[in-house]
């Protein structure tokens, strides 16, 4: 593969659900880390010269893995996710921040579990490259936090230790690669 010249204009992307991941991690009892991957991951960005101008990415949640069926069960109730009136997690930006020529600052409204909201996720990029078959592909990569209790994720109880259930902190990785439109 070759890298290619970023000033070429205005530039769409698609993601490549194929070649994308989004996971997660959470403190359960306040002693473990309860780890998990959502669904299919679909989207597009835009591109001018180089420099990303926006990112829209749809997550499917009715597939959330944990690797434990009746706890993937319960994050997709009314408890949590409610999957069934919520199947997807939304993404879309609203101002992007060029760091450097391969960090950025994104924020968007984050839609989840029917509650959208404000959520800003450090990002960085590669550059494009042409892949073996002549497609131009790219990358990103990020992660963060957010707060359980902003999205009105409430669920959890108080163990004797006085430890909770759940961590209100959810933090958050991705990989994502997208393939020109």
């Amino acid at each position: 593969m070759s890298t290619i010249a970023t000033n070429s204009g205005p530039i769409s992307w698609n993601v490549d659900s194929s070649h994308s991941s989004v996971d997660f991690s959470v403190k359960h009892m306040g002693v473990f880390t309860v780890k998990g991957s959502l669904g299919t991951t679909t989207g597009t960005a835009q591109t001018a010269d180089g420099v990303l101008e926006s990112l829209s990415l749809s997550i499917d949640v009715s597939a959330i893995s944990t690797n434990n069926e009746q706890r993937d069960g319960h994050l997709k109730s009314a408890d949590f996710l409610n999957v069934e009136a919520n199947p997807t997690i939304e993404f879309k930006s609203t101002t992007i921040v060029k760091k450097s020529d391969a960090e950025y600052s994104v924020t968007g409204d984050l839609l989840l579990a029917g509650t959208s909201k404000p959520l800003t996720v450090e990002v960085e990029v590669v550059p494009p490259v042409k892949d073996p078959w002549g497609n131009t592909r790219s990358g990103a990569t990020g992660s963060g936090v957010l707060s359980r209790k902003e999205w009105g994720l409430s669920y959890n109880s108080v163990m004797d230790t006085g430890h909770v259930l759940i961590s209100d902190d959810v933090k958050f990785s991705f990989d994502i690669q997208a393939v020109t439109a």
